[in-house]
Parts: structure tokens; sequence; C-alpha cells
């Protein structure tokens, strides 16, 4: 009988992963993995977040996306005109990942330094992915989980993507792709990709997501002042910046 692991993993990313053009105001891609006890995910993630939607919307319906807030696109565009509203919606949400037992891996890639140091550089994601599936085992191994199945969740992106991404991740998970001198034997675990829709309004991607560009901000311009990434900085338990 399949014996489940006592964590859930939900991945997001920041910033676009191909090398074929760079964009100069955002030239990084970060991926982090949020990794939840899910006793903790049932018990408060989930009921916090729904919390939130139910005092700022009145219903739960609402996806906490990043990008919409942060471009005060419906159903955020309240955030316009009520100054005072607008204060207490950032505050509940910095409170709320403040609030949140997560532990964060990840990985950002500065694309032009990557593409300037190798001839033929490897895709970020697939760096990135590696990275994080890495720590992660590490973290799993000081947490007694070896050989039980954890599912990541991703965001679904498409079919063709989708499938993309599930073979890169079925070689890492089997040892038959490598990058970097480290060596880890991912087949200790049992590491299970999933792929799950946005409008399946899971927690779990809501919150990595309000994380994600956060972190890739704070590496891009480390010194500019940014609550968001200050909070999520604290939530980290392993940062690789490469190259």
């Amino acid at each position: 009988m399949t014996q489940f692991s006592e964590f859930i993993v939900f991945a997001d990313e920041s910033g676009d992963h191909g090398m074929a053009t760079i964009d100069p105001q955002f030239p990084v891609f970060a991926l982090i993995f949020c990794v939840f006890a899910k006793q903790d995910y049932t018990h408060v993630v989930e009921p916090a977040i729904r919390q939130l939607k139910f005092d700022f919307f009145g219903h739960d319906a609402i996806v906490l996306h990043e990008r919409d807030i942060r471009k005060q696109s419906p159903p955020f565009d309240f955030l316009r005109g009520d100054p005072e509203r607008r204060e207490a919606f950032h505050q509940a949400i910095n409170d709320l990942v403040t609030a949140m037992p997560v532990r964060v891996i990840a990985a950002v890639i500065d694309k032009a330094k990557h593409r300037e140091r190798y001839d033929d550089p490897w895709n970020p994601y697939q760096i990135a992915l590696h990275f994080c599936l890495e720590r992660l085992c590490a973290l799993l191994k000081t947490e007694e989980e070896a050989g039980r199945l954890i599912h990541v969740l991703f965001e679904g992106r498409g079919a063709v993507e989708d499938k993309e991404l599930g073979e890169v991740f079925e070689r890492i998970a089997n040892d038959r792709a490598h990058w970097g001198w480290r060596r880890t034997d991912f087949r200790h675990w049992q590491l299970a990709p999933v792929f799950v829709q946005k409008a399946a309004n899971m927690a779990g991607h809501q919150l990595s997501d309000l994380i994600a560009r956060p972190l890739a901000l704070r590496v891009l311009r480390p010194d500019q002042p940014n609550r968001a990434a200050a909070i999520a900085q604290r939530k980290l338990v392993d940062l690789k910046i490469f190259p």
C-alpha cells in the first residue's frame, strides 16, 4: 500500500524562462517550492486564505493573483480609489503571509549572466527545477520521509507545456538528468508532479504566487525597500542564485 507523505508542495514561478529574449526590466527567472505539512495546510492555510476573501469580497471564489493585485485589475480594481481600504488589504496580505506555516525553497536565475557565462546555456526552468527538487529531498530527509509519495503541484499551462515539464520532472526524479557537481539520488523518494488549473482556486498556489515575485525582486534589486520581499525572505529554507 502506498505511503503518502505528510507534506505537500506547491510550485510557482516568476518571470520568463526562455533564453531567446531577455526583458531588461525583469531579466530573471524564479522558481519556488512552498512546502506545507498537510495538517497545517488543512487547518491553518486554507481557512486563513478563505477568511481573507470573505473579509474583503464576501465570498471565496476570488483567486488571489499577485499580478492582478499589483496591476489593480478586476476584481482588485477597488484598490484604485480607496487608499484606506487599499492599505488595509495589503496589510492583510502581508499579515497572512507572515502567519503562514510554510517553508520556501527558491532558485533565481539571472538570465543575462547565465547567457554570458555559457555558450549553450541550460534552460533556466530545468536548472531551477533540479535545484528545488534537490533541496526538497534534503528537507524530506530531515523529516524521515524517504520512500513516501510526495506530490508537487504545478499550475497547468496547457497540454503541450505540461507534458514537457512532466517529462523533465520525471527525468530528474529518476536520476536521468543532472546539473552541477552535486549528485542527489532522487530515487530514495517518490516524487510525482500534478498539474492543476488556476481555476481550481488552490490556496497553496495562491500563497506561492504571492511569494514568488517578491523573492525575485529581492534578488534583482536587493537595496530596494519591499515589505512583501522582506516577509517572503523569512520563509526561506534554501535560496540559490544562478550563475
